[in-house]
């Protein structure tokens, strides 16, 4: 099988567990035929790195976040000053380049695989309740052996084998062509576009002023009879004439 390129959005590591953690990932994806692209970590460029990331993500097929604890803070405040002010104990985020690198995956409709170093904060696309599961994992090499991990990759492969490197958009589902056969004139009508509706008013004009001018020409016009002369009688009919039957 030829093997598909995957983007891997991770940091770079601050413990030897965490490389470890990382390593283990990357082999279980190589075994599968698809191989590990990170900038930075495998795969260096001369270009700023949003560039180097985009340019990346045009040969990838999915893409796997991992996001490991980059930042610890052991108290601080949050909405410091205002009205819904309130205390955190223990906060441990990730690097923002997970977020980054997340979504620009999604914009591009790659499959992502999200996984979680347990205690980090859950915000923003690291958050259970968008498009991909979450999973949420202990720094272990049993956690990669669990039935929800494999499960979850196995369906993420899937969709990562049946697409086209650099993402591909979803089949748009265009309006429904209409029947002029099965629509009522309200619907044509209203099926109609504003500069539509006007042609066909003006052609409507058009019609109607054609028809009343075709019906002068054709009916022939009255000719005022004038009426008898004050005490002259009518002339009286001959025989025959029926013009004056009652």
């Amino acid at each position: 099988m030829e093997e598909k390129l995957v983007f891997v959005s991770v940091g770079a590591t601050a413990t030897p567990e965490q490389e470890s953690f990382v390593r283990l990932i990357e082999d279980r994806l190589r075994s599968e035929s698809l191989s590990p692209k990170t900038v930075g970590r495998n795969t260096f460029s001369a270009d700023a790195p949003l560039k180097a990331i985009t340019e990346l993500m045009e040969h990838c097929s999915g893409i796997v976040v991992i996001a490991l604890e980059r930042s610890y803070f052991p108290a601080g405040l949050d909405k410091r000053g205002g009205p819904r002010q309130g205390s955190l104990a223990d906060v441990r985020l990730p690097t923002p380049w997970n977020h980054i690198e997340a979504a620009m995956a999604y914009t591009k409709h790659l499959p992502l695989l999200v996984i979680v170093e347990a205690g980090l904060k859950a915000e923003g696309l690291l958050e259970p309740g968008y498009d991909w599961y979450v999973q949420t994992v202990p720094l272990e090499a049993t956690a990669l052996a669990s039935n929800e991990f494999n499960g979850v990759l196995a369906d993420w492969k899937e969709k990562v084998l049946a697409l086209k490197p650099g993402g591909d958009a979803p089949p748009s589902r265009g309006p429904r062509a209409l029947n002029p056969a099965e629509l009522s004139i309200a619907d044509l009508v209203g099926a109609l576009r504003p500069v539509q509706l006007w042609s066909v008013a003006i052609a409507l004009a058009g019609l109607l002023a054609g028809a009343f001018s075709l019906g002068a020409r054709l009916v022939p016009p009255m000719k005022d009879t004038p009426p008898p002369a004050q005490g002259v009688l009518p002339p009286k009919p001959q025989a025959g004439d029926t013009s004056g039957r009652g």
